[in-house]
């Protein structure tokens, strides 16, 4: 049996019981990984809308638009799914760092053995 959602041409995400779908973000120029987030229909919907990338925030239960206070926005130049709709890809173009730390990306750490090492 074929499933639509993964052969067709129709955009429906399959969102999880929590109403979230993971979000990995890429950089346009470098193609290095920025960050891995959430989004709800409403997230996905605004950034679309916006070109700008917005999120959920698990931890504050509510929209959150990247960059909104820094000014590190992330533009969005393609939207990617996966082949079963549960993850979307955002290639963007950051205005500044992606992560809150500073750091261009979120992912700054290597793990080695038990102890974490700055690859900055």
């Amino acid at each position: 049996m074929t499933d639509s959602r993964e052969t067709g041409l129709v955009l429906d995400p399959k969102y999880d019981s929590a109403g979230l779908i993971t979000a990995v973000v890429t950089d346009r120029s470098s193609g290095d990984l920025l960050m891995v987030a959430h989004m709800t229909a409403e997230a996905l919907a605004a950034t679309r809308t916006s070109g700008e990338a917005v999120f959920w925030s698990r931890s504050r239960q509510s929209l959150w638009k990247k960059g909104e206070t820094s000014g590190n926005i992330l533009k969005v130049r393609d939207i990617r799914i996966d082949c079963d709709q549960d993850a979307v890809w955002l290639i963007v173009d950051p205005t500044g760092p992606a992560c809150h730390t500073g750091a261009p990306s979120c992912f700054y750490r290597r793990v080695e053995g038990d102890s974490l090492v700055p690859i900055r």
